[in-house]
């Protein structure tokens, strides 16, 4: 496909989301903004949730792992099922029962104002660093893909990027999200669906053929239990992604806000688990395509790209879809997917970062009503801001964009597991003025033990286990600061 013929399906698919936006966004109330009025059909928010899970990291990066780790990470999404399990059956009933906004003011609710304020700004931290992570990841492909080819700096794509999505995002808010990550999903897992066909046919395969040859179960290992110093080892994939899901869904506002837009917590808890079962069949063809992208490209002989003087895995998947002839319907479905690979994991981390900053740090349901659309935009505008440059920060990241993401997430939201662990498992208040220090202390002694020589933990590997780690240091050090006597 040439630039100019990628540039018009870019500006068609955006043209449709637009459409989406006008229809949803008539009402561009707080309420609408915030809580879609609670009126979100529950299959609908389901469906949408499995685009926003998975995001440019697995539409890009999940395949990549393959070269590294072959099926490994399957062992992670049957954790997230388990986690999954907890949050509609413990989290959900909080929500609904408090009829919050932003789940963070349970942290008030339950402890007090620093408390509060301390679980909202990790989750600021985390979703700033996790939403740009992505979207970064996603506008390194099309940079690959086409802006290079016309002469666009990398700073340009990601400032044409989320402007785009400021622009559809910008009344219906949460409302708008919903029906347009439904959108987004269908496109990804399509583009996937027309990929693993195109692919298998020029491998002369069937599905099922592929999934019994000799190439495949060389790179389709899931269990590993052989070696617990390495990080695909199954007890530290399977454990850590149970508080992975826990953290980077139940305990994050960008994820529970959608949940937070069903009718009641009936419609929610369905919601949770239809998801958390159509993921592990999502993440499996996933990472199929990933092991048919590495027998493409070893029997093709086809290179792993090189950006900047870095190997991507990364975009393995672009360069197969877009510069080995495989066809237009492979190249067109792919730019599709990559393009709602990008919007659903943005547009609603701008939403919700808006949500949380208005709401935890401004409080802005109770100011005038006359002040609070006024100060929600500007809210927005600056959030917009905030992404962008730190984006362009994330282009001087190396390795795998995934294994960063999850690296970083195990310690930034480590200190919202143990808040939130505690509040639910003892009955005990805390001094409140102190749960700042326990919380920023958990991190440090975190990446500490994580960072120890050789000569001290040997041949071991730190992976998701550092979550709980985290989790566990926070709850803790809650102890040492908790109020003599439990409360009632």
């Amino acid at each position: 496909m040439t630039p100019t013929s990628i540039l018009i399906l870019i500006s068609s698919y955006f043209g449709l989301l637009v459409l989406i936006s006008y229809f949803t966004g008539k009402d561009d109330s707080n309420d609408v903004f915030f809580k879609a009025k609670r009126q979100s059909p529950w299959y609908i928010v389901a469906f949408g949730m499995i685009g926003a899970s998975l995001s440019g990291v697995t539409f890009i990066s999940v395949p990549g792992m393959i070269g590294g780790e072959q099926f490994a990470y399957m062992q992670g999404v049957l954790g997230f099922f388990v986690g999954y399990l907890f949050i509609l059956s413990v989290l959900i009933p909080i929500y609904y029962k408090l009829n919050v906004t932003s789940i963070y003011q349970y942290l008030e609710q339950r402890f007090g104002y620093v408390s509060y304020k301390t679980g909202a700004f990790f989750f600021l931290l985390s979703r700033v660093t996790g939403a740009s992570f992505r979207l970064f990841l996603v506008a390194l492909a099309m940079q690959y893909i086409v802006f290079d080819q016309i002469g666009v700096p990398f700073w340009l794509t990601v400032v044409i990027s989320i402007l785009l999505i400021w622009l559809y995002t910008n009344r219906g808010g949460i409302k708008t999200i919903v029906w347009t990550d439904t959108l987004q999903t269908l496109a990804m897992l399509t583009s996937v669906g027309v990929a693993i066909y195109l692919i298998n046919v020029k491998l002369e395969w069937s599905y099922f053929e592929f999934l019994s040859s000799s190439e495949f179960k060389a790179k389709g290992q899931i269990f590993f239990f052989d070696d617990p110093n390495a990080k695909t080892y199954f007890w530290k994939y399977f454990i850590g992604g149970i508080f992975i899901a826990i953290a980077m869904t139940g305990l994050d506002q960008d994820m529970m806000q959608k949940n937070l837009t069903c009718k009641n917590q009936k419609e929610a808890k369905k919601n949770i688990f239809s998801m958390a079962t159509l993921l592990i069949f999502v993440n499996f063809v996933f990472l199929s395509l990933g092991a048919l992208l590495f027998i493409y490209a070893e029997k093709f002989n086809v290179n792993i790209p090189v950006l900047d003087g870095k190997t991507r895995t990364d975009l393995l998947f672009p360069e197969i879809a877009m510069n080995q002839r495989l066809g237009s319907a492979l190249a067109i479905t792919f730019i599709i997917g990559l393009i709602a690979a990008a919007y659903s994991s943005a547009d609603s981390a701008l939403t919700s970062l808006t949500t949380s900053f208005s709401v935890d740090f401004l409080n802005i349901e109770n100011r005038p009503e006359e002040q609070q659309k006024s100060l929600r935009k500007k809210v927005h505008i600056a959030v917009s801001v905030l992404l962008i440059l730190v984006v362009i920060l994330f282009n001087m990241l190396e390795g795998n964009v995934v294994s960063n993401l999850f690296k970083f997430a195990t310690f930034t939201y480590g200190p919202l597991l143990g808040l939130f662990a505690f509040g639910i498992l003892t009955k005990y208040q805390i001094k409140d003025k102190y749960a700042w220090i326990v919380a920023l202390l958990s991190i440090v002694v975190s990446f500490l033990i994580t960072s120890l020589p050789e000569s001290i933990i040997g041949a071991y590997i730190f992976h998701w286990e550092i979550l709980p780690l985290n989790g566990l240091l926070t709850f803790l050090g809650l102890l040492l600061i908790r109020k003599k006597h439990p409360s009632n």
